[in-house]
């Protein structure tokens, strides 16, 4: 067997970030404004490590909301310090000229894996998300995650939003939720006995498999045309 190891490319190049969601252009006047002020001291790999100490804490939150409600209160709190940290990390480093393609892009999907990750745990351990349909929201979840991945890597195009919907409306509807449960407490959908969390879990399961299985035609066509001979 060859023990002879390949070094990475050094001519790796950044895919074409492809997002069309409803608050992409305030966000992205938002985070320009931010990363113009952020303080010399503050690098990207502080904002990424800040966005999963806030995920830790997101999960943590809904955990916590199984015997307090201000467990919701320190989950809606860590969602928007997880946006702050994820969202401006990658704007900060292309403000100050200090991208690192490679590094930036495997380090930040890894975080917001382990970020999903804790987060439906969270959900599934509250009592707020039945556990199957929480499971079920995860495994979706990570097969459009990997269908984005791999179609980055063939393709050269890095979509981070569908249908209008991207990591920051996703977060504003988690948001939404935990303060509809703040004022009602036993707040029930349409009679049907399930939660909130519940129908938005069930809503997103399929949503993201419809969007997993879209995608992945799409671009299987597209694969097969570019490098089939005629």
């Amino acid at each position: 067997m060859s023990t002879a190891t390949t070094a990475p490319s050094t001519s790796f190049k950044s895919a074409t970030r492809v997002q069309r969601s409803v608050l992409t252009a305030l966000e992205r006047r938002a985070l320009a404004w931010l990363a113009s002020r952020m303080p010399a001291a503050i690098h990207s790999d502080h904002l990424t490590t800040l966005a999963l100490v806030a995920m830790v804490g997101v999960g943590g939150g809904y955990w916590l909301a199984s015997v307090t409600p201000l467990g919701l209160v320190l989950a809606t709190v860590c969602l928007g310090i997880n946006w702050f940290g994820d969202s401006l990390d990658g704007t900060l480093a292309r403000y100050r000229d200090q991208q690192r393609p490679r590094y930036g892009y495997y380090v930040d999907h890894v975080v917001d894996v382990v970020g999903v990750l804790l987060l439906f745990m969270g959900l599934g351990l509250s009592g707020l998300m039945h556990p199957a349909i929480a499971a079920a929201a995860l495994i979706a979840y990570f097969l459009v995650s990997l269908e984005v991945y791999l179609a980055t890597h063939s393709l050269g195009e890095f979509h981070m939003s569908f249908l209008g919907v991207g990591p920051t409306e996703l977060r504003l509807l988690l948001a939404a939720a935990n303060i509809t449960l703040l004022l009602r407490p036993t707040a029930e959908v349409a009679g049907t006995g399930l939660s909130p969390f519940d129908i938005g879990g069930l809503a997103a399961s399929v949503g993201l498999v419809a969007v997993f299985l879209g995608s992945a035609i799409r671009n299987t066509r597209t694969l097969y045309r570019m490098e089939t001979r005629r």
